[in-house]
C-alpha cells in the first residue's frame, strides 16, 4: 500500500514545473475537492455545505489546501535550487508570489465590483458589511492602500494573502532543508507553539483588526507540507512506517468525524441535542490549534495509505473534472469566490429555497469544472483533453 510519502515530485507543479514524472493524481484531486468545498462554503447558509469535509473534521478546505500547496511548492521549486542555482531558485518563487499578488489585487477589485453592483439592486447595506467592504466603501483611498499591503482582507479575500505571505519565506525554508530538514520544521514547530501561547497575530484593516488566518500559525501546517515535499525530492522517507501510524490516523479521524457531525446536526436540526461540547478555541480558526492540524494530518496519512496512486475514480471522467480544477487551482479559486458572491446575491434575492440552493451550487460547480475543461484545453494547444494522462520518462 502506498504511504503518504509517496505523493511524487511533479504532482502539481506549475505549467512551468519539469515535465516528465509519474504525475499522482492524488494531489490534483484533492486540491480541485478543496477548492469544490471553498466554494461551497462561501455561500452563507447554504445546506450544502452540511455535506462538505467541515461537517466530518475538524478542519475544512483551507486546510487542505495549504497543506498540499506547502506539498507541491516544494515539489515545483526545490528542484530548481539544484538545478539552477539559489538565484534562480529564489527569482522562480518570487515570480509566483508577483503572480499570486497581481491575482489577488484584480481579484479584489471585481469582488468589489460585483458587491458594489449588487448593492445597487438589494438595498441592504448590511450585504456589504457582512462581505466586510463597508470601509472600502466608505473610504476607497485609505482601503486600497491597505489592500496593497495585503492589511485589508474582506471576508473570502484571505487566503491567498496567507499563501503570499508562506511563498516569501520558502526561499529561506528551502535553504534550511538543503542542510536538514529538523532545521526547517524545527523553528517552524517552537514559532507555531509562542504564537498560541503568546497570540501573535498580524495587524489589519481597520484598525484594531487582526489577519483572519494568522500567518505565524498557519506557516506551520505548511512547512510540515514543503518538509514532505521536499523529502521525496530527496527520495527519503521520514514518515513512521508501522501500521498502528495509519491506524491512530484513522482513530483519530473517525472520532474527529463523529464529533463534526453530531455538531452539524445540532446545526440544522435544533431538535437534535449537542451531546459534545468542547471548549471552541480549540478549533478556532484563525490560530490552527492543535486539533485541526491534526484532523488535517491524520486525513492526509490516510489518504497517503489508503489511497492507491492508480486508484481508477482518480482518473475517470468525474474524478478528472476535480483534476483539472486543482491543476489550474489559482484561476478556478479565483473564480469560486466571484461565483460564491453571485450566488449569496441571487439567493438574497430569491430566498433560501432547497431548491435553489441546489440550483446555483450545481451552476457554479458546472462553470468551475469548464474552466479547468477551457484551461486544459488552452495549456494542450486548442485539444481537449478526453482523460488525464500519465506522463512517464
Amino acid at each position: 500500500m502506498p504511504r503518504a510519502a509517496e505523493i511524487t515530485k511533479d504532482a502539481i507543479a506549475p505549467s512551468g514545473a519539469r515535465k516528465g514524472a509519474n504525475r499522482d493524481y492524488r494531489l490534483d484531486f484533492f486540491r480541485g475537492l478543496a477548492l469544490l468545498f471553498i466554494f461551497i462554503d462561501h455561500i452563507p447558509d447554504n445546506t450544502i455545505s452540511y455535506f462538505t469535509l467541515r461537517s466530518f473534521a475538524f478542519c475544512d478546505a483551507a486546510e487542505v489546501f495549504i497543506f498540499i500547496s506547502g506539498y507541491t511548492a516544494a515539489l515545483a521549486y526545490a528542484p530548481v535550487f539544484d538545478r539552477e542555482g539559489v538565484a534562480m531558485g529564489i527569482a522562480r518563487i518570487y515570480r509566483r508570489v508577483w503572480q499570486l499578488y497581481v491575482a489577488h489585487i484584480c481579484l479584489f477589485m471585481v469582488f468589489n465590483a460585483e458587491v458594489g453592483y449588487t448593492l445597487k439592486f438589494l438595498y441592504n447595506p448590511l450585504f456589504a458589511d457582512e462581505l466586510q467592504v463597508g470601509d472600502y466603501l466608505n473610504d476607497p483611498g485609505e482601503a486600497f492602500l491597505r489592500v496593497l499591503s495585503l492589511q485589508f482582507q474582506p471576508s473570502l479575500l484571505n487566503i491567498l494573502p496567507l499563501y503570499i505571505a508562506l511563498l516569501l519565506v520558502l526561499p529561506l525554508l528551502i535553504l534550511a532543508l538543503r542542510r536538514h530538514v529538523l532545521l526547517g520544521l524545527i523553528p517552524s514547530f517552537l514559532l507555531y507553539l509562542a504564537t498560541l501561547l503568546l497570540g501573535w497575530n498580524m495587524p489589519g484593516f481597520p484598525a484594531g483588526r487582526l489577519w483572519y488566518f494568522d500567518p505565524f500559525a498557519w506557516q506551520f501546517l505548511f512547512t510540515i507540507g514543503v518538509c514532505l515535499g521536499f523529502t521525496r525530492t530527496r527520495m527519503q522517507d521520514w514518515l513512521p512506517h508501522s501500521i498502528w501510524f495509519a491506524r491512530i490516523a484513522l482513530a483519530f479521524a473517525v472520532v474527529a468525524a463523529l464529533i463534526s457531525a453530531s455538531w452539524s446536526l445540532h446545526d440544522a436540526i435544533d431538535r437534535i441535542p449537542e451531546y459534545i461540547v468542547l471548549p471552541e478555541m480549540w478549533f478556532d480558526k484563525t490560530m490552527l490549534p492543535p486539533a485541526r492540524l491534526l484532523s488535517v494530518l491524520a486525513l492526509a496519512a490516510l489518504v497517503g495509505t489508503y489511497v492507491p496512486r492508480d486508484a481508477r475514480w482518480l482518473t475517470c471522467r468525474a474524478g478528472w473534472l476535480v483534476v483539472l480544477c486543482g491543476q489550474n487551482s489559482l484561476q478556478v479559486f479565483c473564480l469560486s469566490i466571484l461565483l460564491a458572491v453571485l450566488a449569496n446575491f441571487v439567493l438574497n434575492l430569491t430566498g433560501y429555497g432547497i431548491t435553489v440552493q441546489v440550483l446555483m451550487n450545481l451552476a457554479g460547480l458546472l462553470i468551475m469544472f469548464g474552466a479547468g475543461l477551457l484551461l486544459a484545453w488552452f495549456k494542450a494547444g486548442g485539444r481537449v483533453p478526453l482523460a488525464p494522462r500519465r506522463e512517464l520518462t
